[in-house]
């Protein structure tokens, strides 16, 4: 993971310290004391100051409430705290006499230069009275739903500011916003689970590991597959914002389970299954599981008609009450068993699976070709042994064309098939006469 080049963590702490010892009496701030009482000439003043200089900051922020923090007068530089309206984050703003306006969100500002020490200039205003509590929508269209307990600053890049947000029930992220932050432009949130084991500068702090990996077990009592949970792994994010959990069970057997985005359960796969997703189970006897699961895809390939001492195997993306597996068996060759519920599987080999739709991919083309061979010599077509094949596409009454290839480099055929009941050879006729033939040496 790439890590961040910040401005400089410590400079929210140290631009914000050296401010603090350079204020009047009136509106210092000490550590570890309660926050003295906003004097009216502070907010006077602020309020006159506060939308110019909120304009020069680059920031989404109509001033409701402002205040004068204090003044550097070494370094001609002023700072003031404003408030931008319900449902808006505040900020502290440094604004020098010439150069650049920088402002640090409330969460930046509230958060303590060190541990254990307090924050330097805190927001102080009413409406700045709680802004973790801001993040919540920006949370929410991000995909992430938490409802925000702790919030801390992170750093700030030149293009981004990073936040840590721990949620209730143990969850937390890294929000990813713009520099300065704004309410107003979009988030990215990140699982914290990303970072624990990351080799990076960032990691969260606002809660363990331990609590936040523990969200497994609630995936598990929602996916009600018996496993009564020994150990947790936290195995990745996908494309589309899914997270996946891997979980081994008091049993000895494992499951990765799928979380969308917005944290409900997607779909439960067993270890035996997972092979494809982000490297598969970790925590259970894969291989196992993996040998038991083919010896199942023998009995079911084998009961609905078919013949395949089942080696390997990998699921294809498949729809609610089917499963769709390719096969590759012990001899070489491959199928495609197709299982739905309630119904007789069925059975492809290599060869006539891309009829129905599908493509085997673990083994070779050249395995397949011997059946098509066998479906030619159906027809009389004895001397052709297919070296090549292409599906043409469908006719109006529903039959598929297959074109053939040749190994002796003659012109090669058409084969039609049916595809239900099962699929079937019904014909076949040469490229001499068939037309759009285009494999090499059938032109």
């Amino acid at each position: 993971m790439k890590m961040p080049k910040w401005s400089g963590l410590g400079a929210i702490g140290l631009a914000l310290a050296v401010a603090c010892a350079a204020l009047g009496p009136a509106t210092a701030i000490s550590q570890g004391k309660k926050p003295a009482a906003i004097p009216e000439a502070s907010r006077k003043k602020g309020m006159a100051d506060a939308p110019a200089v909120v304009q020069t900051a680059g920031i989404s922020c109509q001033v409701s409430d402002a205040r004068l923090i204090g003044e550097d007068k070494k370094s001609k530089t002023s700072y003031y705290e404003v408030a931008c309206g319900t449902g808006q984050m505040g900020y502290v703003l440094q604004k020098p006499a010439e150069g650049p306006t920088t402002a640090y969100s409330c969460v930046e500002a509230n958060t303590p230069p060190a541990p254990g020490q307090a924050p330097s200039a805190p927001c102080m205003l009413p409406g700045n009275s709680d802004p973790k509590a801001v993040l919540q929508p920006l949370l929410k269209a991000a995909g992430a739903d938490c409802m925000p307990e702790q919030a801390r600053g992170i750093g700030q890049t030149k293009t981004n500011t990073y936040m840590e947000v721990a949620c209730q029930g143990g969850a937390g992220y890294i929000v990813l916003g713009s520099a300065p932050f704004d309410s107003a432009k979009p988030i990215q949130a990140q699982n914290c689970l990303m970072y624990d084991d990351a080799e990076t500068n960032i990691k969260c702090t606002l809660s363990d590991k331990a609590t936040r990996i523990a969200v497994v077990d609630k995936y598990a009592a929602q996916a009600n597959n018996g496993c009564t949970v020994k150990d947790r792994r936290f195995v990745g994010v996908s494309r589309d914002s899914s997270t996946f959990y891997e979980a081994s069970c008091q049993d000895g057997k494992g499951y990765i389970y799928k979380v969308a985005a917005a944290g409900t359960l997607t779909e439960t796969f067993e270890c035996a299954k997972a092979t494809q997703i982000l490297g598969g189970c970790t925590l259970t006897d894969a291989r196992q599981a993996q040998s038991e699961q083919a010896g199942l895809y023998t009995k079911l390939v084998s009961n609905a008609g078919g013949k395949c001492d089942v080696d390997k195997y990998a699921l294809f993306p498949s729809k609610a009450g089917e499963e769709v597996v390719e096969l590759v068996c012990k001899d070489g060759t491959g199928a495609i068993l197709i299982s739905k519920a309630g119904q007789k599987g069925q059975a492809l080999d290599c060869a006539r699976a891309p009829i129905a739709g599908y493509k085997c991919s673990l083994t070779k083309p050249e395995a397949a070709y011997a059946l098509l061979t066998s479906d030619l010599k159906k027809f009389n077509f004895n001397s052709c042994e297919v070296s090549n094949s292409r599906v043409v596409g469908k006719t109006e009454k529903g039959t598929t064309y297959v074109e053939v290839a040749c190994a002796d480099k003659l012109k090669g055929y058409m084969i039609e098939y049916q595809s239900a009941p099962s699929v079937t050879a019904v014909g076949a006729i040469g490229c001499a006469f068939a037309g759009n033939c285009k494999l090499p040496g059938n032109t």
